[in-house]
């Protein structure tokens, strides 16, 4: 056994030399900024950092199941890239030059992957050119890695969090019998992984912000409109939403601050929230001190609702923003009765979103380059036609029936959109206003309905450990354009606390550092 193991030992030291990592890089936990250094000082090139997270997927992914397919061209981008370099001195061409990104499994790629939200019906679709967010990502000398495993359909088909029939059931990385959360599972395990550099996820109510609590990750939910929806399996564009999910907050920033900004393809909503972008991009705002003066209410109703090793930490991450300069206001009400708002919410959303989904579903799929389904009767004939490759009896496909049935956005659908509105702006946004809050502060993603029906912002960042080492989050939630701000407390308290540590179960070997 010892001997194999050493062989293994030999064989990736000998592919290290053969993709050109030396001088000690170390991998795991590899931050762009590390990156781009290692690029600079000869110790890495894209190529070889590129293998490495293909090795580390093929170890990882037969248990994790995080990513759902890799770029058989990921290579060839990254020795384009490293060429590219070479021949210019070095220089980088954008934020994220050679640097590998695992996108979720709804946003479009026009090459040799598939887009498929995680269903065999949409494999071997094609479409017609890039996400707005992959022609950004492109431009800024990504390399395209893979696609992560979403939830199917984005978990508007309600399947367990994590399992789609293509990608089968993604696992989190802390704690094998823990929910990896969300439809951005995927993206949120291989993160916490270090399955890739970086990743993007998507969020319409929660999809973001819950998996990277759960797999202790930095995810950004941006303002609605702020990064393009086009190419992106849709929802509701109301509330559908691209952000990055990462192990640092600082590449996260990087990564926002690469894929926001106009999309003539997503013209109204990227118009209206251009806007909120600050000149001279996000990273201006990672401020160590950035908790100094800012105004933080604290939620009645979700924090109550933590177990006791959670309430005991929170606790004291209040106290840690109260050293670093914040006013934390606590025993805020965002409504009299807090049951009642969430229930109100969910109804209400569940009206809107069932028409929102039939109609821009069945837009996305008539103007793919070519599909095997053009519509969600199609779609809903697949899975009938492919019940053990679905499994249809385990799961079934209510919602995708329920939506089937409307008739577009009619009085009643209007009426939910309008009192979804009233509910947002006589609830939070009106505390906010009241109180002059900068952000709210909610534990895991709990808050995310307040925040999902009005396209409001938020960033969760890594809090801590429970029971069974399963991670949790803080959420700092704002209003629309809020993301300056935000960045500024969650980059303050990330370095106050660096809680963030490895998972258990994508540890092996501990550390993975090249000593040539």
């Amino acid at each position: 056994m010892a001997w194999l193991r050493l062989q293994a030992v030999a064989a990736v030291l000998a592919l290290a030399v053969a993709a050109g990592v030396s001088h000690g890089f170390e991998f795991q936990e590899a931050t762009v900024e590390a990156i781009h250094l290692g690029f600079t000082n000869g110790s890495l090139t894209s190529t070889a950092l590129v293998q490495l997270y293909l090795d580390r997927i093929s170890r990882l992914n037969p248990l994790l199941r995080a990513v759902i397919e890799v770029n058989p061209d990921a290579l060839l981008q990254a020795r384009a890239a490293d060429a590219r370099r070479a021949a210019t001195g070095g220089r980088l061409i954008g934020a994220l030059d050679g640097i590998p990104v695992l996108l979720k499994d709804n946003i479009a790629t026009r090459d040799k992957l598939n887009t498929t939200v995680g269903s065999f019906a949409l494999l071997g679709s094609v479409v017609r050119r890039d996400a707005g967010v992959v022609t950004r990502l492109r431009r800024a000398g990504a390399v395209v890695l893979g696609k992560a495993n979403p939830s199917e359909w984005c978990n508007y088909r309600r399947v367990d969090d994590g399992w789609s029939a293509r990608g089968g059931q993604t696992l989190n990385p802390y704690a094998l019998s823990s929910t990896p959360c969300g439809s951005s599972a995927g993206p949120g395990v291989a993160a916490a992984a270090n399955m890739a550099a970086v990743t993007l996820g998507t969020e319409t109510d929660g999809s973001i912000l819950c998996p990277s609590s759960f797999n202790s990750v930095v995810g950004i939910k941006p303002t609605v409109g702020l990064t393009s929806r086009y190419g992106v399996v849709p929802i509701s564009p109301r509330q559908d939403t691209v952000g990055p999910m990462c192990r640092t907050v600082s590449d996260a920033v990087k990564v926002l601050d690469t894929i926001v900004g106009y999309d003539a393809f997503d013209a109204a909503a990227t118009r209206a929230a251009s806007k909120y972008i600050p000149s001279g991009g996000y990273m201006q705002f990672l401020k160590k001190d950035g908790l100094r003066g800012k105004r933080i209410g604290v939620l009645n109703g979700f924090f109550q609702k933590s177990g006791e090793t959670q309430l005991r930490v929170y606790n004291q991450h209040f106290t840690t923003m109260r050293e670093h300069g914040a006013v934390v206001i606590e025993n805020l009400d965002v409504a009299t009765n807090l049951t009642a708002l969430l229930a109100d919410i969910g109804a209400n959303e569940g009206i809107a979103i069932r028409a929102e989904f039939k109609l821009y579903m069945n837009a996305y799929l008539a103007d793919l380059w070519s599909s095997p389904v053009r519509s969600l009767t199609d779609v809903i004939a697949f899975n009938n036609a492919h019940p053990v490759e679905e499994r249809l009896e385990e799961y079934g496909q209510d919602n995708l029936i329920a939506a089937e049935k409307t008739q577009g956005i009619g009085s009643v659908e209007k009426a939910a959109i309008q009192r979804l509105e009233e509910l947002s702006a006589n609830g939070l946004e009106k505390l906010m206003k009241e109180k002059q809050l900068d952000a709210i502060v909610t534990p895991d993603t709990t808050a995310s309905s307040l925040l999902a029906i009005a396209g409001h912002p938020a960033i969760v960042v890594p809090a801590g450990y429970a029971e069974a080492g399963v991670p949790f989050g803080i959420c700092f939630g704002g209003l629309q354009g809020y993301e300056p701000r935000l960045i500024e407390m969650a980059y303050a308290f990330e370095q106050a606390t660096k809680v963030r540590k490895q998972p258990k179960y994508a540890s092996e070997p501990a550390k993975t550092r090249f000593v040539l």
